[in-house]
């Protein structure tokens, strides 16, 4: 099947190459001639786990191309992807400018029945607003789709190839048909492609975000009170955990969510509510709560060290939002950054992927380390802002004698506190019992 993508961010690039990947001809579109340019030598521009095999093969064997040209790009598709950005406007909105500005330009080039599918993010309504904007110009028939994503960075690959399920939302027949045709290899272990509505298609996405960050929110307001009372937070969650209603998946307390997904849709699907004259006072609490999360171990830090950073080398392991990706956007690590900065600490930072996007973000205020052992040499403290698998096993003795002093501040639980204790470290955790060293 041919197949244009129309976007190529973390999104679109996935999504083009999976396509390819089982044997469709796919053509993405971007607007940044020098990122067209690098894509077609095979450099790829974001980092995401076993990407970089299947955009290498389907480059090389001619079943992935990019271009500039919308034209070129849309000629001879029979789907279009949508994979554009929907940014938060200052209200919160998601801005639907890009998206709507090419469903503009579509109508006015489409020469044959095509089924234009939105792949971004997208608000309740969006998809009968492409179709406005579309049949504006259109003279021929077309559908218009919507099959949110749900890949998780750093296994998007996984969640491309073998989906939990495939949601589809549409009110054509033969559109379904035709997307049907396009997943049924990515479902053949029986998982389902779930078709419904465009509207419930749409809000389903927001809803699944908005429910696992507040999953995540409601076990940091659990670690928190843990604090309070002496509990063991990581007993806690074992034990609600095994409760099948619950799950044991995202209840791993720590310094709260960022990225690109969960900060945006749940902002995004509040606002949905206040324009609908709706008040998701849950969504207000989530928002709220993890905002404060994000920079709960500085107060911690300050107390240990009398209020006064100032002349402090604070060590930071990890700058992503999560491990196994580049990605910073609305990551802890920075929030913690930017207070500490504030308080006259001197920093150095270390992440295995995120280094270049923090530089370019913060320049010479912070330094650079090229490895973690570097980065904790004299260090007054370690702070853990993501929990990368090379963190987990240091080795602790070198810590000791690497660092001015032997202290940890953990917002990602990564240590066992009795072994901590042992060690002799001042360890500090979410949720947990602290140890004084």
């Amino acid at each position: 099947m041919k197949i244009a993508v129309i976007g190529t961010g973390y999104v679109g690039l996935v999504s083009g190459t999976c396509f390819a990947e089982t044997g469709n001809e796919v053509i993405c579109v971007d607007i940044d001639k020098n990122k067209v340019e690098k894509m077609r030598k095979g450099q790829i521009p974001i980092y995401e786990p076993h990407l970089d095999v299947l955009f290498e093969r389907n480059i090389s064997q001619g079943r992935l191309k990019f271009t500039t040209d919308i034209n070129e790009a849309i000629k001879e598709a029979k789907i279009i992807f949508l994979a554009l950005p929907t940014p938060p406007d200052e209200d919160g909105s998601a801005d639907l400018s890009y998206i709507l500005g090419v469903a503009d330009t579509l109508g006015k080039i489409i020469t044959d029945y095509k089924v234009i599918v939105d792949k971004s993010t997208v608000p309740v309504g969006t998809a009968e607003k492409v179709h406005a904007a579309i049949a504006k110009h259109a003279k021929v028939e077309f559908d218009v789709v919507s099959n949110p994503e749900f890949l998780r960075e750093g296994f998007a690959v996984d969640d491309f190839m073998k989906p939990d399920r495939v949601v589809i939302g549409t009110s054509s027949q033969k559109a379904k048909d035709i997307m049907e045709h396009l997943y049924k290899p990515y479902v053949r272990q029986g998982n389902p492609i779930i078709f419904m509505d465009e509207k419930s298609a749409e809000l389903t996405k927001y809803a699944a975000n908005s429910f696992l960050a507040t999953k995540i929110t409601f076990m940091n307001e659990i670690a928190n009170f843990c604090e309070k009372v002496g509990a063991d937070v990581d007993m806690v969650r074992i034990g609600i955990g095994s409760d099948t209603r619950i799950g044991k998946r995202f209840l791993f307390p720590g310094i709260g969510y960022g990225g690109s997904c969960f900060p945006k849709d749940v902002q995004a699907l509040a606002k949905s509510g206040k324009d609908y004259n709706y008040n998701f006072r849950i969504l207000d609490a989530v928002m709220q709560i993890n905002e404060s999360q994000k920079t709960v171990i500085v107060p911690k830090i300050l107390a240990y060290f009398n209020h006064s950073l100032k002349g402090k080398k604070i060590a930071i392991w990890g700058l992503a939002f999560k491990p196994d990706t580049d990605d910073i956007r609305e990551a802890p690590a920075l929030y913690i950054i930017n207070e500490l900065l504030a308080e006259g600490a001197s920093i150095v930072v270390y992440d295995p992927e995120a280094m270049e996007n923090v530089k370019a973000k913060y320049g010479n205020k912070l330094s650079y380390a090229e490895s973690r052992d570097e980065a904790i040499k004299k260090a007054d403290a370690l702070v853990i802002a993501t929990e990368w698998q090379l963190f987990r096993t240091p080795d602790f003795d070198k810590l000791a004698s690497d660092m001015n002093e032997k202290v940890i501040f953990d917002g990602r639980n990564l240590y066992d506190v009795k072994e901590m204790e042992d060690l002799g470290f001042y360890y500090s955790s979410i949720g947990r019992i602290l140890v004084k060293g």
